[in-house]
């Protein structure tokens, strides 16, 4: 009996179903898009760039930037793969976390800065021993020397004095000099003219002009924007009041450097019978305030 054996047959490998294509719908055979992240980055990245047009919100600007930064990152090389379709709203959503980060950093630097002055300026109103000092009796300007005035003493008598105020008002012309420097002078009191369109006359009043300067002399610049201008007319001290025209009463604006001054004018409203003038001037809240009598 003769054995008929088959030929050996190579092993089949076993049937592997190919790989379906990611899609962003969930169609028989396909599976879904993961855009999660992608979404997210781009939601997180907006949030963090408004916050961060805050300053105070740095802090909340810089989490939600660092999280939608790393969720971008991710969300694009998911597209990369093929496992993600959104590649564009990742990266704009990457964009955006930078864009917050960068407004978090400038964010915290203003915010610190706000803070430190803010303290400062309490330290030194608490001490009193630098810009919250008392001002000391300043000279006489050379414009007040120069008129020929009597009662107008040589600045020398007044050099190097290192005074505490008596409570009396300045003259004008004399300067008011604070501990660290700051130097305000208030000059005569001029007949002045007020414009038909000028705000704070009253028909029949007086109208005068003063001059007030300011002068940084020291180490720090100066932030005028809080400086206030205040006049009283009379014996009684009936309040003046102040005439706003053209650019007479537009007030101290901006930050005076070391080393510069700057000139404001104002004008103020009298009774006709007044005599005096006192003006008087605060730098800000740090500062005592200093008046100045003015011959009408």
């Amino acid at each position: 009996m003769s054995q008929f054996t088959q030929p050996p047959q190579s092993p089949q490998p076993p049937y592997s179903q190919p790989q379906q294509p990611y899609g962003p719908d969930h169609a028989p055979g396909l599976r879904p898009a993961r855009n999660g992240l992608g979404i997210a980055a781009l939601v997180l990245g907006l949030i963090g760039a408004v916050s961060g047009l805050i300053p105070f919100l740095f802090w909340l600007a810089g989490i939600l930037g660092t999280i939608a930064l790393v969720l971008g990152l991710v969300g694009r090389g998911r597209a990369k793969r093929g496992e993600a379709t959104n590649k564009n709203m990742a990266t704009f959503g990457t964009v955006l976390a930078l864009i917050a980060l960068i407004m978090s950093v400038v964010g915290a630097v203003i915010t610190f800065k706000a803070v430190d002055d803010a303290v400062d300026k309490l330290d030194k109103a608490a001490s009193g021993t630098s810009a919250s000092a008392k001002p000391k009796a300043g000279g006489n300007t050379g414009d007040k020397a120069g008129k020929g005035d009597e009662k107008a003493k040589p600045a020398d008598d007044k050099a190097g004095k290192e005074e505490e105020p008596t409570g009396e008002a300045l003259e004008a012309g004399d300067s008011a000099v604070y501990d660290d420097d700051l130097t305000v002078t208030v000059g005569d009191a001029t007949k002045y003219s007020p414009t038909p369109y000028a705000a704070g006359h009253t028909k029949g009043n007086n109208a005068y002009q003063v001059a007030v300067v300011i002068e940084n002399a020291g180490k720090k610049k100066f932030d005028s924007a809080l400086v206030t201008v205040e006049g009283r007319a009379g014996k009684e001290g009936v309040d003046a009041e102040q005439i706003f025209d053209d650019k007479v009463g537009a007030g101290f604006t901006g930050t005076v450097l070391p080393g510069k001054k700057v000139t404001v004018l104002y004008a103020f409203d009298t009774p006709a019978d007044a005599k005096n003038l006192t003006v008087e001037v605060s730098p800000d809240f740090t500062y005592d305030s200093t008046q100045w009598d003015l011959k009408l």
